[in-house]
């Protein structure tokens, strides 16, 4: 299975809200297995299909023992909108400081999230998928579904931590 070619911040299809996938077949499900491929290869915890340039309604995850893809996701998110709490850190105000495999360079930065998300959707085999997530792979849910929406995590910084980025990606340096 190919590694898939990763689009960077500025090709059209990451701002462009992904189509349902009308039928589970062998060419979704080929897809779904080079997704995780290539989200393996890249060190990522998650990929949408727009990453790859495909703009359909999937995305697969590899968090903290967590494996698995979706098909057409719908997300019910619970608990008010933060920053989620960094794993593993004993600093008890650290917080999560996302990053994408669509934007070059070292950029990361704290995106509110909302502490619970149920995701919905299908699975690569067609059965129904439901999952509830907390911290970490709640937050990676809502990351990958806003790429399916035409959105990057840095349309949710704010304040300096969005300056920081858009500087940094203008300056081909790091944050």
């Amino acid at each position: 299975m190919p590694v898939l070619e990763i689009r960077q911040i500025g090709d059209p299809v990451l701002r462009t809200p992904a189509t349902e996938v009308p039928q589970i077949d062998e060419r979704i499900r080929k897809l779904v297995q080079d997704m995780y491929e290539t989200n393996e290869n890249a060190g990522g915890i998650g990929i949408a299909a727009p990453q790859v340039g495909i703009s359909l309604r999937i995305f697969t995850w590899d968090v903290e023992g967590s494996r698995g893809a979706v098909i057409n996701p719908q997300l019910e998110l619970a608990g008010e909108p933060g920053f989620v709490p960094r794993p593993r850190d004993e600093e008890p105000d650290a917080v999560l400081r996302e990053g994408c495999l669509s934007v070059p360079g070292q950029i990361y930065g704290p995106a509110p999230r909302y502490p619970e998300a149920t995701l919905t959707g299908l699975s690569p085999d067609g059965s129904p998928l439901h999952l509830a997530a907390t911290g970490l792979l709640a937050a990676c849910f809502q990351h990958e579904l806003d790429h399916l929406d035409g959105k990057l995590f840095l349309d949710r910084l704010t304040g300096e931590h969005k300056k920081q980025a858009f500087r940094a990606l203008r300056n081909g340096a790091a944050v």
